[in-house]
């Protein structure tokens, strides 16, 4: 009997993380890739003040990645709680792809704060998310080896969590500033079995500035976005994803009062480990840059203000993290101002 032993402990961790790899999440936080801050959502006009009142933002969001590696199985290894002194091999690749509608309100105050404009929102989301992850799985404890092969497919549609927002600007003729604080209240569809989710699963805190050169009269634009995102840790998997840093950015030409072309990227790094992650995994930094271009046009709406702007992204140098493609079309309503311009924009998705 004391013989056997090893050998039933292996079979019983892989044949536990086979059955994650064929029905459990794919996409946990960075321990599977994903984040709080979606990179992109900041671009052109990013610290440009608005005209004070109601405004509303609704964001048709589309992406497309894939994933080998780590990315891939991180989760997988992480939720069968495989002892460190078992060697595991994967052999994994996941796809997926996200269609959301998010609707991101805010209000604009007309008084100052800390010498700025003050404007709180609330964003959230509701849509269709799916994926699929197929590979190999090898567990190895002295001469004993058990391999399991498997195959999984999931969609969903339901609703993300909320994320409230504030932001103070700041203006100094063509210069401007803006400071925020946003967050993931965890209340979306989530669900630490399936594959994927919609939901993050755990709280987020994320903070940064803006700086916006806006020049109406040459019509030239360029805008940079910098961030931290503080992760909690995940109550279901009692996993903590390592703080991240971010850079949104947005350059453009107005080609006309209301219509202005040009480009747009982001650059995303993990700069702390993960922890509750298996040794085998090491820190799991993740990191992934976009390039894309971008058009926004403005125009009346009775009396208010309307916009319009799309942006699309390809991602490269990707790292512990699935990459791909990313489309982001707005619609922005908001007052009207004697020179308006569009609104940033606001959406945290999952």
């Amino acid at each position: 009997m004391g013989s056997n032993k090893p050998q039933h402990c292996v079979i019983n961790y892989a044949a536990a993380i086979a059955a994650l790899v064929l029905c459990s999440d794919v996409s946990y936080a960075d321990q599977g890739g994903s984040s709080f801050w979606f990179p992109g959502q900041f671009a052109s006009l990013a610290a440009v003040q608005q005209t004070p009142g109601w405004a509303l933002s609704v964001i048709d969001y589309h992406s497309g990645v894939a994933a080998a590696g780590s990315a891939a199985v991180a989760k997988q290894i992480q939720a069968s709680r495989i002892p460190a002194n078992v060697n595991v091999s994967l052999n994994l690749g996941l796809s997926g792809r996200t269609d959301l509608v998010a609707l991101a309100p805010s209000y604009t105050f007309e008084a100052t704060v800390l010498g700025g404009q003050l404007v709180v929102g609330m964003s959230g989301q509701y849509g269709r998310a799916a994926a699929s992850l197929a590979g190999t799985l090898t567990a190895m404890a002295g001469p004993i080896v058990v391999t399991r092969t498997g195959t999984v497919e999931g969609s969903l549609v339901s609703y993300g969590d909320l994320a409230p927002f504030a932001e103070v600007f700041w203006n100094d003729g063509v210069h401007n500033y803006m400071a925020y604080v946003t967050g993931n209240v965890p209340v979306g569809d989530y669900d630490p079995t399936r594959i994927p989710n919609i939901g993050l699963g755990h709280g987020a805190i994320d903070i940064g500035g803006a700086y916006t050169y806006f020049n109406p009269a040459a019509g030239n634009e360029i805008s940079g976005v910098v961030g931290l995102t503080y992760n909690f840790k995940n109550p279901d998997t009692q996993y903590q994803s390592g703080i991240n840093f971010h850079f949104d950015w947005g350059a453009s030409h107005y080609l006309t009062k209301q219509l202005f072309v040009g480009l747009a990227g982001y650059a995303y790094q993990q700069i702390a480990d993960d922890s509750g992650q298996n040794p085998i995994l090491g820190g799991f930094r993740s990191r992934v840059f976009g390039l894309g271009p971008q058009i926004g046009y403005s125009f009346p709406i009775g009396d208010m203000q309307g916009s319009l702007s799309l942006r699309g992204y390809g991602e490269f140098g990707a790292a512990n993290r699935p990459s791909g493609w990313n489309t982001w079309l707005t619609f922005t309503i908001s007052p009207s101002a004697p020179a308006a311009v569009a609104p940033r924009k606001h959406l945290v998705v999952r």
